[in-house]
C-alpha cells in the first residue's frame, strides 16, 4: 500500500503523545514493506522556524534536505515533508496528493478544523482514514469544545474512523452516527526492552505537560500540602504562562526541559501524576510508565481505565463539561475547570510516598500488566483494517445537512419523543433491525448484544461475513430506536418474547452469536427453541461468558444502591463516559441500563439436557473474569462439536481484535453450515 500520513502538527521531534503515536505507527506500516510518507509542519513558519528545526534533526543525527518549501528527511523507513517556509498548508498538502498518488491517506484530530482532511476526501482514489485520538477536537457530542453539523457531516466522508480507545470508539459511534471501530493505533517503540526505571528512592512525584485541562491545579495544590515531597513537571504544548509562574512559586515544584526519550523523566519518577480534568482518550505515557514500574495515579475520565489496565490508582474527578468560545496562547480551547477534591488524591499519593511495601506492590503490578499488554501489541490489526477499506468502494461526498440544533441537543430530542410515544405501533422487525434486506442463502447470523449494548457495534460485521451469513443484529426494548419501550428484568418473559419474534425465521438456515449476557441469552433461546419443537440453530457461538452452569444454584445479590450502581457503571470497560457524565442522558438510559443490569443478576440457570447443537466458545485472553476455564465449560453444553478460542484483548477483545475474531467466525460458520 502507498499511505499517505496528513500530519496538521509537529511530527519530529514529538510535542504531545499523539504526534509520537502518529509517528511510531507510521514506521510500524513502513515496517511491514508499505510505502509511507508524512506531510507534516513547523510550529512556527519562516526562516527561524525552518532553521531551528534543520537544527534540532541534524543534532539527533537526521540528515535533512533543503526544498523551495522546507525541508525532507528520512525517519523509521519512510519520507517526511516539512512545510516551513510559508504557510500555505493546503496547498502543500493538495500537491503532495498529486505527486505520492497515495492507496491510503492517513488523517487525524491533530487536524481538528478539517484543513487537511477536506482536501484529502476529494483525493479521486485514495481512501480517507481518520485517527480519533481526542474527543475535544472532534465537532460532535459533549467532550468536544465546539459542536459543528457541518463539520460533522464532512467527517461522515471518511472510509474508516478508527478510535484510540474503546471509549474514543464508543463515543464516536453514539455521538455521530458513524461506524467506529477500536484497534491498536498507539503503538510503543519498537525494539524497547522495558527497563526497569521505578525506584522508591526516586527523586520526584512527576507530571508532564501542567496545564487546565490537564488538571495541574490538582498537580499544585497536592505540591502545597505536600511540602516535605518533591514534585517535577515537563512543560509541553498546554503550559501557559501564568501556568509556569505558579510552579515557580512552588519551592518543591522543578521544572525540567522537554526530552525526546521519556526515560530521562521515569527515572527520577517514584510516581507519575495523571490528574486529566478533560475526557482523555487514551494517554500513552501511562502505559510507558507502568512498563518501567513507576506507579501512576490517574483520573477516571475518559479512556484512562483502559490506559492503566486494571491496576491501581484510577481518581474521580469533576470533568470539564464546557468550553468558552475562545483559544488561549497555546491555541487550546479555554475550559471552564470544575472545583476539585483532592483528598483521595492526598491521600493515595502519601501511601505510596510513604509506604515502601505498597509502592512495591503497585510497580510490580503496573510492570506486569503493562509488559503483557505490549506483548499482545502489533500494527496488524490497523493494517488489516486498512487492507479491508481499500477492498470496498470509496465512500461519495455528501451534501451537509444543516439543522438547527447541535448535535448532542437532536440526540437528546430524539431520544425524548421515543420516551413519550411509547405504547404506539412499533416499527417493522424492531427485534431484528435490516432482516426484510438479509438474503436466505447462505443462512442468517442473529446476534446478541452485551448488558447496554445495541444493534449498531454488529453493523461493521456484514461485510466480512458476507460469504458465510448475513448478519441480524437483535435490538432488545430500552435502546436506540426502542428507548421508549420497558427493558426486560428477567430472563424467562425475554426468551419467550424473542421465541415469538423469532419463530417465522427458524424454517430457514441460522446461528446465533452472544456476547457476554448476550451469550447466556442466546443459550436460554435455543434451549426454548427445543422446548417449542422448532428447528435449532445450525450453531452457537458464545462470546465473552462464563458457561450458565457456573450460575447453579444462583442467590441474586442485594441489588445495589443508585451511586453504587453508577460507580460500577464507571468501572465497566466499554460504557461511555459521555452518557455518565451528562445528567439528562443518564437519566434518559438508566431504565434500560438498570433492567439489563437486574436481568442478568437474577438469571439463574436450571440443569437441562445439552444441546444438539454445534458451540464455539471465544474470549480474550487479557478478560480478568472470564477465564479459558470458564469457556471451557461451555462444552458440556452440547452433545455435538465444540472449539474454545481465546483472541488478543480484554473483556471487549472483539473490538481490539475484531479481524481475528470475524476470520475465525467465519471459518465456523462455513463448517457449521456445512454440516447441517
Amino acid at each position: 500500500m502507498r499511505v499517505l500520513l496528513a500530519h496538521n502538527s509537529t511530527y519530529f521531534p514529538a510535542m504531545g503523545g499523539g504526534d509520537k503515536s502518529n509517528r511510531l505507527l507510521m514506521e510500524a506500516l513502513a515496517g511491514r514493506g508499505h510505502t509511507v510518507e508524512v506531510v507534516t509542519r513547523v510550529e512556527q513558519f519562516g526562516q527561524e522556524g525552518h532553521a531551528a528545526l534543520t537544527g534540532e534533526l541534524r543534532a539527533r543525527g537526521i540528515e535533512c534536505r533543503e526544498d523551495a518549501e522546507g525541508l525532507r528527511y528520512e525517519l523509521g523507513g519512510l519520507e517526511v515533508r516539512v512545510l516551513t517556509r510559508h504557510p500555505q498548508l493546503r496547498g502543500f498538502f493538495q500537491a503532495r496528493v498529486r505527486e505520492f498518488d497515495p492507496d491510503i491517506i492517513v488523517t487525524s484530530t491533530d487536524d481538528p478544523g478539517q484543513i487537511l482532511f477536506d482536501i484529502a476526501v476529494k483525493a479521486p482514489r485514495a481512501r480517507v482514514v481518520y485517527l480519533v485520538r481526542a474527543t475535544i477536537a472532534v465537532p460532535f457530542g459533549p467532550d468536544s469544545s465546539m459542536v459543528s453539523a457541518a463539520k460533522t457531516a464532512l467527517l461522515k466522508q471518511a472510509d474508516l474512523v478508527v478510535g484510540v480507545s474503546h471509549y474514543v470508539a464508543g463515543y464516536v459511534r453514539e455521538w455521530s452516527g458513524m461506524d467506529a471501530i477500536h484497534v491498536p493505533i498507539s503503538l510503543l517503540e519498537a525494539g524497547d526492552t522495558y527497563p526497569r526505571l521505578g525506584r522508591f528512592g526516586n527523586e520526584f512525584v512527576s507530571m508532564v505537560n501542567p496545564c487546565a485541562v490537564k488538571g495541574i491545579s490538582i498537580f499544585l495544590e497536592l505540591a502545597r500540602r505536600m511540602p516535605a515531597v518533591k514534585f517535577a513537571a515537563i512543560p509541553t504544548w498546554g503550559t501557559l504562562a501564568e501556568e509556569l509562574a505558579a510552579m515557580r512559586a512552588l519551592p518543591n515544584v522543578a521544572l525540567l526541559e522537554r526530552m525526546d526519550n521519556i526515560d530521562g523523566l521515569l527515572g527520577r519518577t517514584r510516581v507519575l501524576l495523571v490528574p486529566s480534568v478533560w475526557a482523555e482518550a487514551r494517554s500513552r505515557i501511562v502505559v510507558e510508565a507502568m512498563s518501567r514500574g513507576v506507579p501512576v495515579v490517574a483520573s477516571d475520565v475518559g479512556g484512562l481505565h483502559e490506559a492503566k489496565l486494571g491496576v491501581p490508582y484510577l481518581v474521580r474527578v469533576n470533568p470539564i463539561v464546557k468550553y468558552k468560545p475562545a483559544v488561549d496562547a497555546s491555541m487550546v480551547p479555554v475550559a471552564e475547570v470544575p472545583e476539585q477534591n483532592v483528598e483521595p488524591w492526598e491521600r493515595i499519593l502519601r501511601r505510596l510516598v510513604t509506604d515502601e511495601p505498597h509502592w512495591e506492590e503497585i510497580a510490580a503490578a503496573s510492570r506486569r500488566a503493562a509488559i503483557e499488554y505490549a506483548g499482545n501489541l502489533s500494527v496488524e490489526p490497523f493494517e488489516h483494517a486498512l487492507e479491508e477499506t481499500l477492498r470496498k468502494p470509496k465512500k461519495q461526498a455528501a451534501a451537509a445537512p444543516k439543522p438547527a440544533l447541535s448535535e448532542e441537543k437532536r440526540k437528546l430530542l430524539a431520544l425524548r419523543l421515543k420516551q413519550r410515544s411509547a405504547g404506539t405501533r412499533p416499527e417493522a422487525h424492531a427485534w431484528f433491525p435490516g432482516i426484510e434486506e438479509a438474503p436466505d442463502r447462505p443462512a442468517k447470523l442473529f446476534c446478541f448484544p452485551w448488558a447496554g449494548g445495541g444493534a449498531l457495534p454488529y453493523r461493521v460485521w456484514r461485510e466480512a461475513l458476507s460469504g458465510a451469513a448475513a448478519v441480524v443484529p437483535v435490538r432488545l426494548p430500552g435502546r436506540e430506536t426502542r428507548a421508549g419501550e420497558a427493558a426486560f428484568e428477567q430472563m424467562e418473559p425475554l426468551v419467550e418474547a424473542l421465541l415469538e419474534q423469532i419463530r417465522p425465521y427458524t424454517d430457514r438456515p441460522y446461528s446465533f452469536f452472544g456476547h457476554s449476557m448476550g451469550a447466556g441469552i442466546s443459550f436460554e433461546l435455543a434451549r426454548a427453541l427445543r422446548r417449542a419443537g422448532l428447528p435449532l440453530p445450525a450453531s452457537l457461538h458464545v462470546s465473552g461468558a462464563r458457561a450458565p452452569q457456573y450460575r447453579l444454584n444462583h442467590v441474586p445479590p442485594p441489588e445495589p444502591t443508585m451511586r453504587d450502581f453508577i460507580e460500577e457503571l464507571r468501572r465497566l470497560e466499554g460504557f461511555p463516559p459521555s452518557v455518565l457524565n451528562n445528567p439528562e442522558l443518564l437519566k434518559l438510559a438508566l431504565p434500560a441500563l438498570l433492567g439489563d443490569a437486574r436481568l442478568y443478576r437474577r438469571y439463574r440457570y436450571e440443569p437441562g439436557e445439552a444441546l444438539a447443537v454445534p458451540l464455539f466458545a471465544y474470549g480474550g485472553e487479557a478478560d480478568p473474569n472470564v477465564t479459558r476455564a470458564h469457556l471451557q465449560a461451555w462444552s458440556e453444553q452440547t452433545s455435538k462439536s465444540f472449539r474454545c478460542a481465546e483472541f488478543r484483548g480484554g473483556h471487549f477483545y472483539l473490538e481490539t481484535s475484531q479481524a481475528a475474531l470475524l476470520a475465525a467466525l467465519k471459518a465456523d460458520l462455513a463448517l457449521a453450515f456445512t454440516r447441517a
